[in-house]
């Protein structure tokens, strides 16, 4: 039986692909596993029986991955789940920003009253005109999954789509409209498009990435969005470029003091993945990797650790290790079942960064001293037994 632990509501249609093998508990303390849209976990002390977390979303900003990762718990996201309800909410900042949608919906609920509106509002519409999208110039600076979503929208629109991406996957690559340009580097966006939109994730790297300098080599009156994360952007700088007319609006779905009620500057209240939609698809992804993981020790989509996949055991045994990633690790695993006269008939060992995962197949079990023997080498953090 194993147990798994909800921080926050997730969606009944992902939770129902938990069988009767699973049971919802009510605190963390007896979790297996943990599952969390925002809460905050920065200051949770996890027990030693939880083994995995899943993100029901993309960002990993709430959860402790480097932590995590030194406690041997895997921690997983769920790319792309919640990119069509992003994608949709950029396209319309894009048009709020074209054209006083929104003032001209306050202005008409403020004389809402009046007996002549309608002939008002004739008269007063020219003060809440714009611009249409079509034939603009689009920026997109991330081609992950919701990037080439608003991409390849974009261009179906009539824009002119501009993209930036070092690290594009082949499955992205692939995914993306011939129509879209390829940036080799981000003066270019900058200093070609009409609007720009920002789709990386925040790391030390993109931390403050669009800064004074940025706005100094982007065209005037830019529009810029941001739908990723709110500290890519240096805000102070962002107001000065509002102030001197470089940017004509921001917009963005990270409300702050910064921000929020300044002229030029639309804010939504994190609004992105806010649908029924997205919010069933990162729970059904979220269960799924859970579950892959607890039954057979696959990662499929983990922030801290590799991607491994060996399907379903079919031998007596499986053993997973979580451990840092150091010369001579699988010479010391394997010589410790060898001295036990255990036949390894499967093996596979992926790293990341710091940390690495390795997954062996056994035909006999492994005595407790065995799996004691392997927890005790220098740089393991967890060892666990999946059957």
């Amino acid at each position: 039986m194993f147990q798994y632990h909800c921080l926050n509501p997730i969606a009944s249609k992902g939770l129902v692909l938990f069988d009767d093998s699973y049971k919802n508990t009510d605190t963390v303390m007896d979790a297996d596993a943990v599952l969390v849209r925002s809460a905050k976990m920065h200051d949770m002390e996890l027990p030693q029986n939880v083994v995995a977390i899943a993100r029901a979303g993309a960002g990993v900003n709430n959860i402790p991955v480097k932590e995590c990762a030194e406690k041997g718990i895997v921690v997983f996201n769920t790319p792309g789940a919640n990119a069509n309800g992003v994608k949709e909410l950029v396209l319309a900042g894009m048009l709020l920003a074209s054209r006083d949608i929104v003032g001209g919906i306050e202005w008409v609920a403020q004389e809402k009253d009046r007996e002549d509106i309608d002939k008002l509002a004739e008269k007063q519409k020219k003060q809440f005109a714009g611009c249409e999208i079509m034939g603009k110039k689009l920026g997109i600076i991330g081609l992950g999954a919701i990037g080439a979503m608003v991409a390849n929208a974009a261009s179906g629109l009539g824009m002119e789509v501009y993209g930036y991406d070092p690290y594009i996957s082949i499955d992205a690559a692939w995914n993306l409209s011939r129509t879209i340009k390829h940036a080799k580097t981000l003066e270019e966006i900058y200093s070609q498009c009409d609007y720009i939109t920002i789709h990386v994730p925040l790391l030390d790297s993109t931390r403050g990435m669009i800064n004074k300098e940025s706005f100094q080599k982007m065209k005037e009156g830019v529009v810029l969005l941001n739908f990723a994360r709110d500290l890519l952007v240096d805000e102070n700088s962002l107001i000065e470029a509002l102030e001197n007319g470089k940017v004509k609006k921001y917009v963005t779905d990270f409300a702050n003091r910064t921000v929020a009620g300044r002229d030029g500057i639309l804010v939504t209240p994190h609004l992105g993945a806010s649908t029924e939609e997205s919010e069933e698809n990162c729970a059904v992804m979220a269960v799924k990797e859970i579950r892959d993981f607890l039954e057979n020790g696959n990662i499929r989509n983990s922030v801290n650790f590799p991607n491994c996949d060996m399907g379903t055991c079919v031998s007596v045994g499986r053993i997973t290790i979580t451990h840092k990633n150091i010369p001579n690790m699988i010479g010391q695993v394997t010589n410790i079942l060898g001295k036990e006269g255990i036949n390894i008939s499967d093996l596979m060992n992926k790293s990341k960064g710091e940390y690495a995962y390795t997954m062996i197949d056994i035909e006999s079990a492994a005595s407790k001293e065995a799996l004691d023997e392997l927890a005790s080498i220098t740089g393991v953090s967890r060892v666990r037994v999946v059957k």
